[in-house]
């Protein structure tokens, strides 16, 4: 499998770090069916009170726009924490960039970015009332897809 780095910038053309190694698996097509059913799931099932049409229609929508942003979101904010927190925790612990560490903040991080860009065409697009609840059950379902993403990984790793 070929990383491409065209969302990346020139400096970091020559790097790959494990947000970047992520992306390309949230953006194949096990994790995207799980997204959406499980968000569709959510969505009628969950407390947002959306009829079964409405949110297919508001899950198709919030993931169009996910995918779309998160395609150069996830590996920026992943190259943010390679050059911020990263840099100071590989030189504290003598470690390199694919640690359990940065494993477990690339997830959070893609967690994170997917459920706020989600949120928002929830709260914003369809004007959906979102508190802290429906939040939290937009993340663990995006969690779940980004999980089965991640043990992609694991199963059949990329060739770097």
């Amino acid at each position: 499998m070929e990383i491409s780095v065209t969302l990346i910038p020139t400096l970091a053309a020559d790097m790959v770090w494990p947000a970047l190694v992520l992306e390309q698996r949230l953006i194949s097509v096990i994790p995207i069916t799980v997204g959406l059913l499980t968000e569709w799931l959510v969505l009628r099932l969950g407390g947002f009170g959306l009829s079964w049409k409405r949110a297919a229609i508001v899950d198709i929508v919030m993931n169009l726009v996910s995918t779309i942003a998160g395609i150069p979101l996830i590996p920026l904010l992943g190259l943010v924490w390679e050059v911020l927190p990263g840099q100071v925790l590989y030189k504290f612990f003598n470690i390199g960039t694919f640690n359990p560490g940065t494993w477990a903040a690339t997830f959070v991080i893609a967690t994170l970015a997917t459920t706020g860009v989600e949120a928002a065409v929830v709260r914003w697009g369809f004007k959906i009332a979102l508190g802290w609840r429906r939040f939290g059950i937009l993340g663990l379902a995006n969690s779940l897809s980004i999980a089965i993403a991640f043990v992609s990984l694991w199963l059949r790793p990329p060739h770097l």
